[in-house]
């Protein structure tokens, strides 16, 4: 899952149209689903980076939280009642539904939910709030995580299958949800958020003018491909095998520990696990 938490900085422009919102969401979608659409049935069973998660997991939690979303936008009551279940422990439902049912009847799942998902996301007024597993979100702040959580998922399988996911511009996306859940990072992990804002200045996969976040005069930077800006705080890869250009402590400290997902502490990935 994905928080979109608020931060002590100022940001760049994103949509807030919600039709352009759930058509990037949709294409992202689509990426994925040309990935795992031509495999064979033992593939589904391949191991991802994430720990004891094979690619039919990643599809199944997917396809678990988008019915989630549809559900916490039509019956709160009814949403909040399943999300106490769930948060009370014991199997992972996700994973368990990526497992009960075989790749085609899966795959099948996660178009029917996510096609309901993005009809109902275009009907919603971006403003509008809804509970969620932490703190309620905007309609178009929970597109945006919707957006977010796939194409991390989407990363975990390719890199199963050793495939190409080329970087779009939808990354703009990711790369604000990231910079939003610097807060979230250091209370994740027990820390007090420290005070001074981390100006984040990132390279566009298709060019043209920097992405940018934060005071301009600030000392502390994070600048690079927005790709890697991605990657690092998604946890798909370790800093160390990025390009990203890290100065100051405040920006240092953040990076090491950045997670734009909700949830307790990330493993992430080891460095020199992908080189």
């Amino acid at each position: 899952m994905v928080v979109a938490t608020a931060a002590r900085t100022t940001f760049g422009p994103v949509a807030t149209d919600m039709n352009a919102l759930c058509d990037d969401l949709a294409a992202e979608h689509q990426a994925l689903d040309d990935i795992v659409a031509p495999l064979p049935a033992p593939q589904w069973d391949l191991p991802t980076p994430a720990p004891g998660w094979a690619i039919r997991d990643q599809v199944g939690h997917l396809a678990f939280f988008d019915r989630a979303a549809v559900l916490a936008a039509t019956d709160e009551s009814a949403f909040r009642t399943e999300a106490d279940r769930m948060m009370g422990g014991g199997a992972d439902p996700s994973v368990e539904l990526g497992r009960s049912v075989g790749p085609p009847d899966l795959l099948e799942l996660w178009r029917t939910g996510r096609t309901e998902m993005v009809a109902l996301f275009r009907t919603l007024d971006p403003g509008q709030r809804l509970p969620w597993y932490g703190p309620a979100m905007s309609a178009a702040s929970f597109a945006t995580a919707r957006l977010m959580e796939t194409w991390a998922h989407a990363r975990d399988v390719a890199d199963a299958l050793g495939v190409d996911q080329p970087a779009t511009d939808r990354l703009r996306h990711v790369a604000h949800i990231g910079v939003r859940a610097r807060p979230f990072s250091y209370m994740t992990n027990g820390l007090e958020v420290p005070d001074g804002d981390v100006r984040v200045e990132l390279v566009a996969p298709s060019g043209g003018e920097p992405w940018t976040w934060g005071d301009p005069d600030a000392v502390d930077r994070v600048t690079g491909p927005a790709l890697d800006f991605c990657l690092v705080a998604t946890q798909r890869r370790h800093l160390a095998d990025t390009a990203l250009v890290v100065e100051g402590p405040l920006a240092t400290e953040w990076m090491g520990i950045a997670q734009a997902f909700a949830g307790p502490p990330g493993e992430g990935r080891s460095a020199g696990q992908f080189a």
